[in-house]
């Protein structure tokens, strides 16, 4: 069964229907960044897009918590990193990790215990996006808003990464600089900049499509 994955290998992205479609399929996870700041403008611009998410009764229950100076990037990212080795390592994770199979975080390659920033890989923009504890339908929302983030941020020439073990952020020293109130926990981050690598498309599952008919 031929997969979707080479339907985009093949080039043939002009041909589908709209640019919305395009920036969907050319949307790709990056961890390389180039040394070019993001204009505060952008970034705004970027969120006010994951805002127009839908969410649940409209609740909306997102904020959004911002760091584009580097030494604080570096500061966090080093503290997130230790806290979530010993976090997933408490886990039972290690030989996972150790194998780098069936993780998901660890399943473009990286090596995290040796990469110089295996939490914001050295991306200009972090931004912290929480929900409310007692919200159970949050995590769905901010999924939503994350993603219209990400595409925002492709059309408008960026690239992005949705960081999982930021939420380690709450095991660190520094947690309490962002001033996160405690009736909030992060949920992820989302990492923005201009791209400096160039990744391919991984292979989409094509047999996962089944249309009810009586």
């Amino acid at each position: 069964m031929k997969t979707l994955a080479h339907t985009i290998d093949s080039k043939k992205t002009e041909k589908l229907p709209n640019d919305v479609f395009k920036t969907i399929y050319e949307r790709r996870a990056v961890r390389k960044y180039k040394n070019e700041s993001v204009n505060k403008k952008i970034i705004e611009q970027i969120i006010d897009a994951g805002k127009m998410a839908p969410s649940a009764i409209n609740k909306q229950p997102w904020n959004f918590y911002i760091l584009t100076d580097k030494t604080d990037i570096d500061a966090f990212s080093k503290e997130i990193s230790k806290a979530a080795t010993k976090g997933i390592l408490k886990s039972g994770l290690k030989e996972i990790i150790k194998t780098g199979k069936d993780f998901l975080h660890f399943s473009h390659g990286l090596d995290f215990f040796k990469a110089e920033d295996p939490i914001f890989h050295g991306a200009p923009v972090v931004i912290f996006i929480t929900s409310p504890k007692d919200n159970e339908w949050a995590a769905l929302d901010v999924g939503m808003c994350s993603q219209n983030m990400m595409l925002a941020a492709k059309s408008l020439g960026l690239d992005s990464c949705p960081i999982g073990l930021a939420k380690f952020v709450e095991q660190t020293e520094s947690y309490s600089k962002l001033n996160i109130p405690a009736s909030e926990h992060v949920n992820l981050a989302i990492i923005l900049g201009y791209g400096d690598e160039k990744t391919e498309v991984k292979e989409r599952v094509a047999n996962n499509v089944f249309f009810y008919n009586k």
